[in-house]
């Protein structure tokens, strides 16, 4: 992968990792722009380093392909009127890279705060560099229930339907989004 960070405008470009743990540019990419989705600062630069058919899940949703998983990184704007990232650290270099994250969330509206600590593994392909799986095990965990599961489902079909992505750079900059 040629393209580096501040050509993807990443602005998470200070990674840390645990002892031991080293990553190439391309993993410090990889992180970087996932670190900053979480953040709530996804654009569409970002979200080119994933495969058309990649997957994101966390404990609420399981978004599979782009039509799914780019409306879950631009919903958190939509949501949420703070974000603010407490810790991040890289335990693993390897495929998946991962890292244990600690954010904290206020819910637009009624100011209500929320504070989730995951472990994230990012997928990735290493012929094309791109993200194939992103999971955020909230507490270190997925749920392994069906019924919890139909839940994930209806969510990663019903946010693509209220949260917009923008169709070209123009309109990721309008939002603010480079």
């Amino acid at each position: 992968m040629s393209t580096g960070p501040s050509d993807l405008g990443i602005e998470n470009t200070n990674i840390k990792t645990a002892q031991g743990v080293s990553l190439d540019g391309q993993q410090k990419t990889l992180v970087g722009s996932v670190l900053d989705l979480f953040a709530g600062r996804p654009s569409l630069k970002k979200l080119a380093l994933w495969a058309d058919d990649g997957v994101f899940e966390d404990p609420i949703t399981k978004a599979e392909g782009r039509k799914q998983y780019e409306p879950q990184w631009y919903g958190l704007q939509v949501a949420f009127s703070e974000i603010e990232r407490l810790h991040h650290e890289v335990n693993s270099g390897g495929n998946p890279i991962s890292m244990d994250l600690k954010t904290r969330y206020v819910v637009k509206g009624i100011g209500k705060e929320q504070i989730i600590s995951s472990k994230v593994n990012i997928f990735y392909d290493k012929d094309t560099g791109k993200i194939t799986n992103v999971e955020d095990k909230w507490d270190g965990q997925l749920p392994d229930s069906s019924f919890r599961n139909v839940f994930r489902s209806l969510n990663s079909v019903t946010v693509p339907k209220m949260v917009s992505v923008p169709k070209n750079d123009e309109e990721d900059a309008k939002r603010g989004n480079q």
